[in-house]
């Protein structure tokens, strides 16, 4: 069902912790990352300001998921900073929904992404995850 998205630009900030760091999302200590704002993150804080502008449309069971994100993190970021991600809704593409999304902290932009997000059954989502793991011989 069509739904129009009437909050068209919407935000999400963040300031950069230990926790945020490149350093910190490793799971081997034999990993080198550096000390700064990890790609991870920037791609979690971008998804958090999209899913923002579609959250008047949710109906109660329902939720939105990112399914892509074509993104480049172009400057780094320390410990300390505040990012902002800035969501702008730019139209459907089939039953997804499309945002250009630019992040800047004090020093400017640091990434840019094209971000598409369906709302979906959440129940059914969990439950077909659950599924699909069993299936393969997981949990």
């Amino acid at each position: 069902m069509w739904r129009t998205v009437r909050v068209k630009l919407t935000n999400a900030q963040l300031r950069v912790k230990s926790s945020d760091l490149a350093s910190a999302i490793s799971t081997d200590s034999q990993d080198a990352f550096p000390n700064v704002f990890a790609t991870a993150r920037l791609v979690a804080l971008m998804e958090i300001a999209s899913t923002r502008a579609l959250t008047p449309l949710l109906q109660p069971g329902q939720l939105s998921v990112g399914v892509s994100i074509d993104m480049t993190h172009s400057a780094p970021t320390p410990p300390g900073a505040e990012v902002t991600a800035t969501a702008t809704y730019v139209g459907k593409d089939d039953k997804l929904y499309v945002f250009d999304v630019v992040a800047k902290d004090e020093g400017g932009e640091v990434g840019k992404a094209v971000h598409r997000r369906p709302i979906v059954n959440a129940k059914r989502l969990e439950q077909g995850a659950k599924k699909r793991v069993s299936a393969a011989g997981g949990n």
